[in-house]
C-alpha cells in the first residue's frame, strides 16, 4: 500500500489556524453537498468536533466513530486480520478504518486516523510516539499518509496538529476534484 510521508508543519500548533481551516473545509463540503464521516482513534473525535463547529454541518456529517481500542475498531468494521497482520498503527489499519466508516455511513468521504501521541502504547508492539497514519477515502479511492509529530505540550495540542494536517490534505483533494 502506497503511503505518502508528510512533513510536519508547525502552523497547525495554532488552534485558531486549525479552526479556520475546518470552517473553510466544512463550508466547501456544504457547498459541494458532500457527506463525510470519520473513524478516529488517536484524535478521539477532535476532527468530527471541528467539522461541527460551523453552522450547517449537519448537512454534511453523517456520523462519526471514536475507536480508541483495537476491539472498537473491529466492532466498527476493521478486519481483525488487518490489525493482526499490519499492526494497529499502520497505513493498512488507517485505510481499513476509513473504508469501514464510509461504507457504514454511506458517505462520500471518510477519514481514518490511528497513531501514537506522547507515550508508547505498551499494549501494541507497533507503537512509535509521534507516528500517525491517516487515510482519506473519497468515494472508494483511498489515499494514505504518515505524519511524524514532534513532542508537544499536551493531548489537545497533538490532536489539533494532526487534525490540521488531515484537514489541509482533505481540503486540497476536495477543491481539486471540483476543478
Amino acid at each position: 500500500m502506497a503511503c505518502t510521508e508528510l512533513t510536519y508543519d508547525r502552523k497547525f500548533e495554532s488552534e485558531q489556524a486549525v479552526r479556520a481551516l475546518y470552517r473553510d473545509l466544512t463550508l466547501l463540503l456544504i457547498e459541494q453537498r458532500l457527506q463525510i464521516t470519520t473513524m478516529e482513534s488517536c484524535t478521539s473525535g477532535q476532527i468530527a468536533s471541528l467539522l461541527t463547529d460551523t453552522e450547517g454541518a449537519s448537512a454534511i456529517l453523517r456520523g462519526a466513530f471514536v475507536t480508541y481500542s483495537n476491539e472498537a475498531k473491529v466492532l466498527c468494521g476493521v478486519p481483525q486480520k488487518v490489525i493482526d497482520t499490519s499492526g494497529v498503527y499502520s497505513a493498512e489499519t488507517a485505510a481499513a478504518m476509513s473504508a469501514a466508516a464510509r461504507e457504514s455511513m454511506r458517505a462520500d468521504l471518510s477519514i481514518g486516523v490511528t497513531g501514537t501521541m506522547g507515550n508508547v502504547d505498551t499494549e501494541n508492539r507497533d507503537s512509535v510516539p509521534g507516528q500517525v497514519f491517516f487515510a482519506l477515502d473519497v468515494r472508494g479511492e483511498v489515499r494514505v499518509f504518515r505524519l511524524t509529530v514532534p513532542q508537544l505540550s499536551g493531548r489537545l495540542c497533538y490532536k489539533l496538529a494532526v487534525a490540521g494536517h488531515i484537514g489541509e490534505k482533505l481540503l486540497k483533494i476536495v477543491a481539486e476534484s471540483n476543478n
